[in-house]
């Protein structure tokens, strides 16, 4: 990107666009939250059944979300699950290039296609109800994967409200209504309930792993006494402690989008379990379908259970013991039982062959046939391990698995950052009065030619088979979602490119010796690019359209005054 397209200039512009939006659409900071809040009950005579709903209209599906927020746990119990959007059915009011996702870091823009659902439940004994419980779960519904933010703001709202009921719950939609929309690289104070909670937007200009960028103004924050370091990262350690050992093989079958079930004991541990995993190949996003927790009732069960072909793309977290028989026929499974301690230290789950899986054999395990491309870094189980010898805070222990985690797949995609970087037309191939050189075509072989010399050596000490790891991964999702976005991201660099050299040529020069239809040709294309780059927010130098823009009208003005009126008015 250009020095002068100031990521910091970024946020401010987004911000004053945002409040546009929300001073002329009703809910509309509320919405760039959430899609709706609905407690969901048990009813005697219909089941689950949604008792309140904020913002009705924008469910996706009320039986989903009724069966999908029952556990049937006993006590307090949080979760998260994700639904497909209904087919037919209007999407979010926000449009597919919104400020918003174009400043995000991928692996959080906001879900075109699917919803999030946080969940907390509560059930208890009372003898004031009929079946002698009291049943509810209190749901949020986003389109944001905002996972330790949502389930913070349920711990502060949810016991509050099941105490107070409905009047609570408006209260609390109000406050969130006036919360500023999320902007990447803010920091907001987001009060609730008399609790402020502070908490930072991540932007997709932070440098992975480091700290964030400081931001352009300074704002009046007051003292936050509830700081969340994070809105989306879970305690990576938590969840992986059980099979620490085998880490690296569970980050290779997410990498290659490997269909994977995750047999868990509540949906606590099944949710938590699986969005850990889609995480682990972060800053790559993750492009294959995901459900944190997945149930009988849901729409794809028939979809993802058939047998009459191979298994889909997807990682499905489960509790129900029915699915150990009906998934047999999938290739990784992965079944946990409640932590066991071998000493100071978590009991590891072994990997195990699936002809060994039986329907009624329960035992903790990675049933696979998977053979690794990459050896183990032994190294870094040792230092874990030593860690929890040592009594070393559950935080740094994720802080240093997420670390580990980001160096290795950042070994894996600068090689080819690299060779894409090379398929790049030269600055110099670009003219004002031709239209932008095309990209090269991706060659796999070729690429395959750069890995002797440029390859994840460079990077990482770790051996193995990394031209077959590649070789795989180009038959997956998540290699035709990466270089998607990629291609994208490089031919808009060439329009702008392409724009900036236009604005440097001689414009009215060139129009001396042309004729009246070709300097029209040239007014009406250039005019469809000032339209088409202010929409799709283009990294264009800052006064570039500007400037372009008084080019155009001076060309206009060079020519017959009749054809002046009909260019002023197309």
């Amino acid at each position: 990107m250009d020095p002068s397209d100031s990521s910091e200039t970024r946020p401010v512009e987004s911000a004053g666009a945002a409040e546009n939006m929300e001073s002329s659409l009703p809910w509309a900071r509320f919405s760039s939250w959430l899609e709706c809040v609905c407690v969901v009950t048990f009813d005697l005579e219909l089941g689950q059944a949604i008792e309140v709903n904020v913002l009705s209209c924008r469910v996706p599906s009320s039986h989903m979300t009724c069966v999908m927020c029952f556990p049937g746990c006993l006590g307090d119990t949080q979760f998260s699950f994700r639904l497909r959007q209904t087919v037919g059915r209007r999407g979010s009011w926000f449009g597919e290039e919104d400020a918003y996702s174009r400043d995000a870091p991928v692996t959080l823009q906001r879900e075109l296609a699917h919803f999030y659902g946080y969940v907390y439940f509560r059930q208890v004994k009372d003898a004031a109800v009929k079946r002698g419980y009291f049943q509810k779960s209190l749901v949020l519904v986003s389109r944001l994967p905002y996972v330790h933010l949502f389930q913070s703001l349920l711990q502060i709202i949810a016991p509050e409200y099941f105490e107070k009921l409905e009047p609570c719950l408006e209260a609390v939609c109000n406050e969130i209504d006036q919360w500023q929309s999320p902007v990447p690289g803010l920091t907001l104070n987001l009060p609730v309930m008399g609790v402020v909670m502070q908490v930072r937007i991540p932007s997709k200009n932070d440098k992975p792993g480091g700290s964030p960028e400081k931001q352009a103004q300074k704002e009046n924050l007051l003292p936050a006494p509830m700081m969340l370091p994070t809105i989306h990262e879970l305690d990576l350690f938590k969840c992986f402690q059980s099979f620490l050992i085998h880490l690296q093989m569970l980050w290779e079958l997410m990498l290659l989008g490997e269909p994977v079930v995750v047999m868990a004991p509540s949906p606590t541990v099944s949710s938590e379990t699986v969005l850990a995993l889609v995480s682990s190949i972060a800053p790559l996003r993750y492009c294959c379908d995901y459900r944190p927790y997945f149930t009988i009732h849901d729409t794809e069960f028939k979809e993802y259970t058939t047998r009459t072909q191979a298994p889909p793309n997807v990682i499905l977290g489960v509790t129900n013991p029915f699915f150990i028989k009906t998934f047999q026929s999938w290739p990784h499974i992965i079944r946990l039982g409640e932590l066991k301690m071998s000493g100071d230290l978590p009991k590891q789950v072994k990997v195990k062959k699936l002809a060994k899986l039986k329907t009624l054999d329960t035992k903790p395990g990675i049933y696979t046939a998977h053979k690794m491309f990459l050896q183990k870094d032994k190294s870094l189980i040792k230092r874990l391990l030593k860690g929890i010898q040592r009594k070393r805070p559950s935080e740094v222990q994720s802080a240093i698995l997420r670390r580990h985690l980001l160096e290795l797949t950042q070994s894996f995609i600068i090689p080819l950052e690299r060779y894409l970087a090379s398929l790049m037309p030269l600055q110099r191939s670009v003219t004002p009065w031709k239209t932008p050189p095309q990209i090269r075509p991706f060659s796999q072989e070729e690429f395959m030619g750069t890995l002797e010399h440029a390859g994840p050596q460079l990077t990482s000490v770790l051996k193995g088979d990394w031209v077959g790891l590649y070789r795989k991964f180009f038959r997956s999702p998540n290699f035709d979602g990466w270089y998607r976005l990629r291609h994208r991201e490089m031919t808009q660099k060439l329009e702008c490119l392409h724009l900036e050299v236009v604005c440097e040529a001689d414009l009215l020069g060139w129009t001396k010796d042309k004729s009246e239809v070709e300097i029209v040709d040239l007014v009406l294309k250039l005019r469809e690019k000032l339209v088409s780059k202010t929409h799709q927010y283009l990294p264009v130098k800052e006064g570039v359209l500007e400037k372009l823009e008084g080019y155009l009208q001076t060309v206009i003005s060079s020519l017959p005054e009749d054809l002046q009126t009909v260019l002023h008015r197309y």
